[in-house]
């Protein structure tokens, strides 16, 4: 790296227990939490400061999650993490909500520098060293663990943790696509000023595009086949850009079509755009000064591939298990949103926010401690708990647990009910691993939304072997820890809890 002397510069290359590749809100928080469980490892990046994608991405700067400066729950605390959706989560607390810190107060939705500032303070008040300017290049397999060749030199390791991201342009195959210009080429709004634009797709991307070409382009085609789901993109982030789909409802101009694009044409200085709609059959040709592509982004694994990482999502995301480790490859990880890979239960049709910072922020917290004990044998803290204390707990968690409420039927707070170590506090772990995974008798609180959209607290009993769920009564206000709360959770818990 250009004006650092090699001893000023952490990590340098040789055997390390384990080694996370990235800088990015992942990375870090990866780094942080493998620290926290005692895991020693060197953290490297091909960048020249942390930030990863946001040094780049959105296109129009504004993010689409939030963060509340000022909410229901002291800042700071782990309660306020429900209000902030973009801060890294820490102990310390002067390494704790720093996104709100850097805000200027013109939008709860920060805008993509104040999100970098976020992290670079985070690093800073973490004291999280990084190596930066030193590309990982290629992997190997060895028989102790793996080999990561960088431009650096060598690493050796038991475990690596990619938080490389999904951040490669993908676009779906088809005459003409590969012509079409990706977001990542997107030029700035006032260059669409009255012109008629084609974007072909209707995720994050397209809609954010679209949203800040609202005041500029003549018209907008949003094209894809697919028809948008208001129910669930309400549960998401996506729901930050829908006022183009708005504009589409009130006839404002602008259409948000649902077709399969068959192929794509150049026609001198602009494109036409040949389709064919799906929930309204028929043929449609499009007409259009400028096309995008707004059609998403591949994990770049390089050569993981031939070390057994499977993916899936159109061979866009590598597949995982549900502590986020490669299906194919065991002792690859996975953080950030590349952790998007694990799916969860989709209760409803409904995904993870794996994706974005305020959900896989608590992937890495899990994974760590799961890499500490199942690689290093360092067994995770499991706190003994009185009786009298289980419902308390489990009620409090669904009114207030950020990593229930941020991942919703993805992440859980399990108790355990051993016969010879007594009721021990599991902490946080994948709902999917506890349906599945045999064990002691254990309860497992979760938040979710049932199939009227309602949020509701979920409660998962292992007997003997065997998962029942129990939806728990809905409150207007959502507080989960009321005296019925804890009445219906003591009924269901009769047995396991005096």
């Amino acid at each position: 790296m250009a004006g650092l002397s090699e001893p000023s510069r952490p990590f340098p290359p040789g055997a390390y227990p384990a080694v996370v590749v990235g800088s990015g809100p992942g990375g870090l928080q990866a780094s942080y939490s493998l620290r926290r469980a005692g895991v020693r490892h060197a953290l490297i990046t091909a960048d020249d400061s942390v930030g990863g994608v946001f040094r780049r991405f959105p296109v129009y700067q504004r993010l689409i999650s939030f963060s509340k400066p000022y909410a229901p729950a002291t800042r700071g605390t782990r309660a306020y993490e429900r209000y902030d959706w973009n801060s890294l989560v820490a102990a310390e607390p002067k390494a704790r909500a720093l996104v709100p810190k850097v805000m200027d107060g013109s939008s709860y939705f920060p805008s993509r520098v104040e999100m970098e500032r976020g992290l670079q303070l985070f690093v800073e008040r973490a004291a999280l060293p990084v190596r930066f300017g030193c590309r990982w290049e290629s992997t190997r397999r060895v028989e102790d663990g793996f080999v990561l060749r960088t431009t650096d030199g060598e690493y050796r390791c038991r475990v690596v943790v990619f938080a490389i991201g999904v951040t490669a342009p993908w676009s779906p195959p088809g005459p003409g696509m590969d012509a079409v210009p990706h977001y990542v080429d997107t030029k700035p709004a006032q260059a669409y000023a009255g012109k008629r634009v084609v974007i072909i797709g209707k995720r994050n991307s397209a809609f954010e595009i679209a949203d800040g070409l609202l005041p500029w382009a003549r018209q907008i085609l949003l094209v894809s086949p697919r028809p948008v789901q208001p129910q669930i993109l309400t549960h998401s982030i996506s729901a930050r850009y829908l006022q183009p789909f708005e504009d589409y409802e009130l006839g404002g101009g602008n259409f948000v079509l649902d077709a399969a694009i068959e192929r794509v044409e150049r026609t001198g200085d602009g494109w036409r755009v040949f389709a064919k709609g799906t929930t309204r059959p028929g043929d449609l040709v499009l007409d259009a000064d400028e096309a995008i592509s707004a059609t998403g982004f591949r994990t770049p694994i390089r050569d993981l591939g031939a070390l057994g990482v499977m993916m899936v999502a159109n061979a866009r995301i590598p597949a995982l298990t549900p502590f986020w480790e490669s299906a194919g490859a065991p002792g690859l990880y996975f953080a950030g949103n590349t952790s998007q890979g694990a799916a969860g239960l989709r209760k409803y049709g409904l995904g993870s926010a794996s994706p974005a910072v305020h959900g896989f922020r608590y992937n890495a917290a899990v994974m760590a401690g799961h890499i500490a004990a199942a690689h290093f044998g360092k067994a995770p803290g499991r706190p003994v708990m009185v009786p009298g204390d289980v419902v308390a707990l489990l009620c409090s968690e669904a009114a207030e647990g950020p990593e229930l409420w941020h991942q919703r039927s993805y992440l859980a707070r399990v108790v355990s009910f051993g016969p010879s170590d007594g009721i021990r506090d599991e902490g946080i772990q994948p709902l999917a691993h506890f349906v599945d995974a045999a064990g002691p008798d254990a309860v497992a609180m979760a938040v979710e939304s049932d199939e009227g959209g309602e949020v509701r607290p979920a409660l998962y009993v292992r007997r003997d072997g065997r998962v029942e769920e129990h939806l728990l009564s809905p409150h207007p206000l959502m507080d989960f820890a009321t005296a019925t709360h804890q009445a219906e959770v003591r009924s269901l818990l009769k047995g396991l809890v005096g």
